[in-house]
């Protein structure tokens, strides 16, 4: 998979997405399901659905959003409205199944879910900040994330700049990362909610353009 395609995707904020599908725009509905299908399969296997059940909870939640897409009053809280439901789906399954009684009976759950918007908010900030990062810090960057690390003097030829500017370069672009306004502002706000997004994203570092099972994530952090 291209990383710098998986990144940009169709080039749109997830707000002209959600505006995009509202409208009507089958493009735009696409990209939110592969934007945001791998969180949600995400929190049906930390539940510990099995892959028939998770599929049946998907389904469901993204019926959930065609309803209640026109309703979402801020664009940006996607992911959070992508959580909650799905947690509340896998939680009313284990209760039809008689396994648990009460959805607050689950040790842990409610740090789980706000760890898990934190990483989504954090992830699709870095997306849409990487869209507006200049060609040189797109392609830098998606080199200095290949598995295996790809070395400096492979990137050097690739991109045709001294083995030297790199580490220089690596961090002006990951200063344009953190000015940009969607990450600057969680970072801000985290940090004055007492939340460090550093600690956030040491814990689950957000993936770019695959999903989360693939273990891929940046590997700098952004505060």
């Amino acid at each position: 998979m291209n990383v710098e395609a998986g990144l940009t995707g169709d080039g749109r904020s997830v707000t002209a997405r959600v505006r995009g599908a509202r409208a009507g725009e089958r493009q735009a509905w696409d990209a939110l399901v592969e934007q945001y299908a791998p969180l949600v399969w995400s929190i049906c296997q930390r539940n510990r659905m099995s892959d028939a059940e998770a599929q049946d909870i998907s389904q469901n939640v993204w019926l959930k959003l065609v309803q209640q897409l026109s309703k979402l009053r801020d664009p940006v809280a996607l992911p959070g409205w992508l959580i909650t439901t799905t947690q509340r789906e896998c939680c009313q399954f284990v209760r039809a199944a008689h396994v648990l009684p009460d959805a607050e009976s689950i040790p842990g759950q409610t740090g789980m879910v706000e760890q898990e918007l934190l990483a989504a908010e954090l992830h699709a900030a870095l997306r849409e900040a990487f869209g507006q990062l200049p060609p040189g810090c797109q392609q830098l960057l998606a080199l200095l994330i290949r598995d295996p690390p790809v070395p400096y003097a492979t990137i050097s030829a690739q991109l045709h700049i001294p083995v030297g500017s790199i580490g220089p370069s690596r961090s002006r672009c990951l200063d344009r990362l953190r000015r940009h306004p969607a990450v600057a502002a969680l970072i801000s706000s985290e940090t004055q909610g007492g939340v460090s997004t550093r600690r956030a994203t040491s814990q689950r570092s957000p993936t770019i353009g695959a999903a989360p099972t693939t273990g891929k994530g940046f590997p700098w952090k952004v505060s």
